[in-house]
């Protein structure tokens, strides 16, 4: 058992193991037509979670835990898409363990990872609530990797017509908003909330925790 230590964001990502099972559980997704998960998704929602919770006030070490949560969110998927919550919380734990981290950090790590996806997560510490609110703000054409437009199905027009998506947070105002930029003749704004109203239903229930409310602009217009 290596010694108890602050394990940081860099270190993690040196780390050749979690390194290959992210960029294979981006493949995977690849292959089933998913959206892009790759490392591209990996750090930006590691600097948004770092952001939400430094920007509100928290200890450097409490974003930094968000930030690892992060990177390491989706790592379940080199198993599978189902379930992969839970899965990669279990594939984190043992790698965190394995360096070194105090065990009290790996429990926020890894029950934020165990809980953000939407489908059966819930928000149990400050870690997990900006683990969701970063996820699901990563919205974008550049997620699109099916090129024929013919063929996009729903989800891919919604994130293909998103050309701008930005979180705010407002500290003094108790404010967390998430500003999209949609091209309308793209994706209506009815088709994002068919998709994504449980996410944003999430993205409000984190915001809670945060002691702030969440709020939705798009195309300038507030709608939540």
């Amino acid at each position: 058992m290596p010694d108890i230590r602050a394990v940081t964001l860099d270190e993690i990502k040196r780390d050749l193991q979690l390194s290959i099972y992210i960029q294979k559980a981006d493949d995977h997704l690849g292959a089933l037509g998913i959206t892009e998960h790759s490392f591209r998704h990996s750090n930006l929602v590691a600097k948004i979670a770092y952001n939400i919770l430094s920007r509100l006030g928290y200890s450097e070490r409490e974003a930094e835990l968000a930030a690892i949560a992060g990177y390491l969110h989706d790592i379940g998927n080199v198993v599978s898409r189902y379930g992969h919550a839970q899965t990669g919380a279990n594939i984190a734990l043992r790698a965190l363990e394995r360096m070194g981290m105090p065990y009290g950090e790996i429990a926020d790590i890894v029950s934020a990872i165990g809980n953000h996806d939407e489908r059966e997560g819930r928000v149990v510490n400050p870690v997990s609530a900006a683990l969701i609110l970063a996820d699901k703000s990563d919205v974008h054409r550049s997620r699109v990797r099916n090129r024929d437009y013919a063929s996009f199905d729903i989800h891919d027009r919604v994130n293909y017509a998103v050309k701008r998506s930005f979180l705010r947070i407002e500290k003094d105002e108790g404010l967390i908003t998430l500003e999209l930029m949609i091209d309308s003749m793209m994706s209506q704004v009815m088709e994002y909330f068919e998709i994504f109203l449980v996410r944003m239903v999430m993205c409000r229930r984190a915001a809670t925790f945060l002691d702030a409310k969440f709020s939705l602009v798009i195309n300038d217009i507030k709608l939540l």
